[in-house]
């Protein structure tokens, strides 16, 4: 045992094993559903970034003429005209700015999702910074057109943001009485 001495009061301090195992703590299991949602979006994106490289120097509408064809999409449907006319307009600058843009989604949603899963404060800040600048965007979008999707990622940001917000203004609040609780203590 070791013995440490502090101005007339000696101790005896425990050895401590060299591999004990730390207490686990639990996550915060709605951080980790926030952080699976975003990390499933960064894939999403890096799938986008990766089919937009995949077409540089290639006919996109060759390329998804042969794609709805082997999917056995009928040729004379509407869809699949207006989708073979649009794609005569994506070009490889154009190509290049999605996959860039797309590849940059993908980084700010892998490091959103590794900080709400490592409960780290600039994670949330992150997240909650990121998802408030969508908001308004969302919004309009629902207006301009009602549909399904836009109305679920509108509720599941909302839903986001206001848990982030609920969960950063409780956690300031503790550190600021905890600060209180210090200086009181130091104090007397």
């Amino acid at each position: 045992m070791k013995q440490v001495a502090h101005s007339r009061l000696k101790t005896e301090i425990p050895p401590r094993p060299l591999h004990q195992p730390r207490p686990r703590r639990r996550h915060n299991r709605w951080l980790v559903l926030i952080a699976a949602f975003k990390l499933a979006q960064a894939l999403l994106f890096i799938a986008i970034g990766l089919g937009a490289r995949h077409l540089l120097h290639k006919d996109v509408g060759d390329e998804l003429a042969a794609l709805a064809d082997h999917l056995r999409f009928n040729p004379e449907s509407r869809l699949v005209n207006f989708v073979l006319e649009k794609a005569s307009l994506i070009n490889d600058p154009l190509l290049r700015r999605i996959g860039a843009v797309a590849f940059g989604y993908a980084g700010l949603g892998l490091a959103e999702g590794i900080g709400l899963y490592l409960e780290k404060a600039w994670g949330e800040y992150m997240t909650l910074i990121i998802t408030v600048s969508f908001l308004p965007w969302e919004s309009i979008e629902v207006l301009r057109r009602l549909t399904w999707i836009r109305v679920s990622l509108l509720t599941v940001n909302a839903l986001v943001f206001f848990y982030l917000l609920q969960l950063v203004t409780q956690r300031g609040r503790e550190r600021v009485a905890q600060l209180r609780s210090r200086s009181r203590h130091k104090a007397h």
